[in-house]
Formats: structure tokens, C-alpha cells, sequence
């Protein structure tokens, strides 16, 4: 006779420690019981519900027509870190917790000065702005480089409603994650995104050139046995004097958010990244910015970068007219 007092105890253990497994210890865990296949199914179709775990304004689900993988595993983040020792083992998934929703950047565990404007109710980023950039604003219109934006920080007076935080509020319109036969995951648009709307954030983790160095090579042996999928962008900011140039690397390939799902084209594709700099911080986020109006539907792409194309580098499926057939590879 099944023990009513038994199964409340497996379940509620489950709904504890479940969510914190990866797929394949979530997959022993199933082969336990029948009450615990019951609770994994629940932890899966959760999981594939949401790739963004309820940290983001609204749910991107996992849609796939092509095989039986429900969802892909990540550790989210809906904002850039700097790794630490103990960060990003483990984050639970599956669940029904969640954080409250609030400004996404910048974040004060970067260990960055804070600085940054006073202005009146509604005058930030105007000319008097001390978050205002000029240059950066006459680099944008002379076409000069990857764009620029400068933003509030948490230095300003002002609050997460400022309207120069556009971007700091994580994604703000509805997508879902695709599987396609050739590509595997990719972003799609599930409503309509206005020409300029700012999409999400390129995030990910903030690597030292030798770290991002060391994973490349790393990430170049699994990729080339089918064993990952990177996604380890490098972006070099021209600073305005033209004499210098800063690197900065964002590995999204285990930590991220749902922009590692937006795959290359070579043709530029429908987004525009454009570097974005809040008042007192170091390093620069990658933010991604509709170039035209996309439909609901959609699939979001942008260029990986201009980097000579590798012939022994990974297919690109992109299918555009300027399309070497295979992707730009970063020379680290």
C-alpha cells in the first residue's frame, strides 16, 4: 500500500534538490522512483519553459520541432560577471523561485569606482549630463568603429526609471529559443521589435585575454569533435585618442543569458551591437539593438566580427549572399 507520508517527503526533497542537477544527474535521479520520474518531468518541462529561470520580464521558451532535446543547459545571468573561485558551479532551474526584477547593470560586485551625474528629473543624458559622451556620440555618427552609448551608473543620483538606463533593465521583449536542423538553438523574435528597440545584452563572462586565450584553444578542440558549441566573443573598443585599444572578452558559453543562442550572419544580420559604457565603470557591456524592424517570429542574428574567416573553422549556415561558408574565428 503506497505510503502517503513517504511520497510527501520524496516529493518535497525532490523540488529541493532537482533543480540544482545538470541533465544527466537530473536523468539518474528520474530512475529512482516513479515519483521521482514524476518530479524530474516536472523540473524538465519547467526548464524548457523558460530559459531565462523567471529572471528576466518575461519567460523565452525552448521551442524545438527537429529531435527530443527539451532545452539546452546554461548557468543564466542576465548581466556581464567577473569569475571568481567560487562562482557559477551550480544554479537551480525548475523551480518556482525567482528574484524580484530590477535594474540589471551596473552591478557593484565588479569591484568599480562609482561616479557619475546629479541632473534634475528627466535631464540625464542630455548635454549637461555628466554621463553624456560626445565623442563617443560624433564616433557613432561617423560611422567610425563599432557604436557607442554612454548610460547612468550606479553612481547617479538618478534611479532604475531614468530613461538613460535603457538597457539596464534586461530584455524587455518577448523571444523564444528555436532548434533548427543545421544551426541547432537560435533566437527568434516572438513579437515585434521596433527599428533602434534595444533587445538584450551580449552576457556572459568578463575574461583576461590570457584566460580567453586559454579557453579558446580549449573550445577549438571540443568544437571540432561536436562536442560544444562556443560562444567566446572578443571585441576591441578603439579608444578616442586612436592610439589605443582595449580588448575585452565575453565567454557566454556556460555562463550567459539568451543572447548565446543568436547565431552569426555574415551579411550583418538584424541586429546591431553597440558598446555600451555606464558613468563610473571599466569595462563596456556588448548590447544588441534591432538595425531594422523585425517580425514576430523572426530569427535575430548579428556579426560575430570581420575577423578573416578560418578555412579550417566551423561551417557557417548562415546562408547570405557574402557567406564564405564558414564562421570569422578571433585571432588570439
Amino acid at each position: 500500500m503506497r505510503n502517503p507520508t513517504a511520497a510527501g517527503a520524496v516529493s518535497e526533497l525532490a523540488e529541493l534538490v532537482l533543480p540544482w542537477l545538470p541533465p544527466p544527474d537530473l536523468a539518474a535521479a528520474a530512475s529512482a522512483s516513479h515519483a521521482m520520474r514524476a518530479a524530474a518531468s516536472a523540473v524538465t518541462a519547467a526548464r524548457a519553459a523558460d530559459s531565462a529561470r523567471g529572471l528576466e520580464a518575461f519567460p523565452a521558451p525552448f521551442v524545438n520541432p527537429i529531435d527530443s532535446q527539451p532545452y539546452s543547459y546554461f548557468i543564466y545571468t542576465p548581466f556581464s560577471l567577473i569569475p571568481s573561485a567560487a562562482s557559477f558551479d551550480a544554479q537551480p532551474w525548475g523551480c518556482a523561485w525567482s528574484r524580484t526584477l530590477g535594474p540589471t547593470w551596473p552591478r557593484p560586485d565588479l569591484g568599480l569606482p562609482l561616479a557619475g551625474c546629479s541632473c534634475a528629473r528627466g535631464e540625464c543624458g542630455g548635454a549637461g549630463c555628466a554621463c553624456a559622451d560626445a565623442e563617443a556620440e560624433a564616433a557613432d555618427a561617423s560611422g567610425a568603429g563599432m557604436a557607442s552609448l554612454s548610460e547612468c551608473g550606479d553612481g547617479c543620483a538618478c534611479g532604475p526609471s531614468c530613461e538613460n538606463r535603457r538597457t539596464q533593465r534586461g530584455v524587455t521583449v518577448r523571444l523564444r529559443v528555436v532548434r533548427q536542423l543545421k544551426k541547432g538553438w537560435a533566437l527568434h523574435a516572438a513579437e515585434a521589435i521596433h527599428r533602434g528597440q534595444f533587445v538584450c545584452e551580449y552576457a556572459g563572462e568578463f575574461l583576461t585575454t590570457e584566460e580567453a586565450r586559454r579557453r579558446h584553444r580549449l573550445y577549438d578542440e571540443l568544437a571540432s569533435v561536436g562536442k560544444l558549441s562556443p560562444a567566446l566573443l572578443v571585441i576591441r573598443e578603439h579608444l578616442p585618442s586612436g592610439r589605443v585599444c582595449m580588448r575585452v572578452n565575453i565567454d557566454a558559453t556556460k555562463v550567459a543569458n539568451v543572447a548565446r543562442f543568436i547565431n552569426h550572419s555574415c551579411d550583418g544580420g538584424n541586429l546591431r551591437p553597440i558598446l555600451v559604457r555606464s558613468s563610473g565603470s571599466l569595462l563596456p557591456r556588448l548590447c544588441l539593438f534591432a538595425a531594422r524592424d523585425i517580425v514576430d517570429g523572426e530569427e535575430l542574428a548579428f556579426s560575430y566580427g570581420d575577423a578573416k574567416p578560418n578555412p579550417k573553422g566551423l561551417p557557417c549556415f548562415c546562408e547570405s549572399s557574402c557567406c564564405p561558408g564558414v564562421l570569422p574565428a578571433e585571432e588570439t
